[in-house]
């Protein structure tokens, strides 16, 4: 299989979870479980978002060896930002980490009944086998909101969270405010705009240590040239011991944080995707900026 076989091995004619269902079922590592949605809604945070289930697969298939396996993560405290739907949180939840899935306070009530279900079926198939979620108001910016939560974090995640300039500044101070000089950040995000995921790139390279992981330690289905698994650290972050420098932080020979082949690809593919009625959804969403 060629690179972009194996690229729009994604989907062919549609998303990986369509707008159209009330209900997504994802298996991951070894669970079932079940999110519900609301695509209708005028917030973007009530739909499962491709890139969290991009997201939780590449943890899956990395789970067992590496900087993101089980041995490593066990214990970790994770936050995790514009959290919508839940899913992202349950991958690193499900690894042993402590997280706290955050959000706007209107989409919390969605998150919440997420989180409530799906915990309940994990403990009663297998009590003690994981670690913890719960779920918390964070609005970027907001300093009682940050304080609220107690940072620093050993991990900052979130899924397609970056899809308007105006978020870039914000979102770059909320993650300073819950980090510390050991935090590890990864983001998952689809490009929905070419310039604004530059811009972001630009901003990241600027104040931390920035890779991109390369398509090889991504699930063979779920992954797309235009959805990236980002990982940063503190530039100031203690190189003593071998996880600052664990292979699977670094692209593969050819790799290019800033576009990585996006140029030739990603207009006929936006053409494609955004037709579909989550696209129209995302354009229609009313986007509040921190003054």
């Amino acid at each position: 299989m060629s690179g972009g076989d194996s690229a729009r091995s994604l989907m062919e004619d549609d998303r990986l979870n369509s707008p159209n269902t009330s209900t997504v079922t994802v298996d991951v590592l070894g669970h079932r479980l079940q999110f519900s949605q609301d695509p209708n809604s005028r917030h973007h945070g009530t739909t499962v978002w491709d890139a969290s289930m991009v997201f939780v697969k590449f943890l899956e298939k990395n789970r067992r060896r590496g900087r993101f396996s089980q041995s490593r993560l066990k214990g970790k405290r994770v936050v995790e930002l514009g959290a919508g739907c839940g899913l992202a949180g349950f991958g690193m939840a499900l690894l042993g980490c402590d997280v706290i899935a955050t959000d706007q306070a209107e989409v919390l009530p969605l998150l919440t009944r997420n989180v409530k279900r799906n915990m309940s079926r994990i403990m009663q198939a297998n009590p003690g086998s994981v670690g913890s979620i719960r779920v918390a108001e964070l609005f970027w910016g907001n300093e009682d909101h940050v304080k609220a939560i107690a940072p620093p974090f050993d991990y900052i995640i979130g899924t397609d969270v970056v899809y308007s300039e105006s978020l870039l500044e914000p979102l770059l101070r909320t993650i300073f405010d819950l980090s510390g000089p050991r935090t590890t950040i990864l983001m998952c995000l689809e490009i929905r705009s070419t310039s604004v995921y530059e811009k972001m790139i630009h901003m990241w390279n600027i104040n931390f240590e920035t890779a991109t992981i390369p398509r090889s330690k991504m699930d063979v289905k779920y992954q797309h040239p235009s959805i990236k698994v980002h990982v940063m650290t503190s530039k100031h972050r203690p190189t003593a011991g071998k996880e600052h420098s664990d292979e699977s932080m670094l692209p593969e020979d050819g790799d290019d944080n800033a576009t990585d082949d996006v140029e030739n690809k990603h207009d006929d593919w936006e053409n494609r995707r955004h037709g579909s009625e989550a696209a129209r959804l995302l354009k229609n969403v009313k986007i509040t900026t921190i003054s």
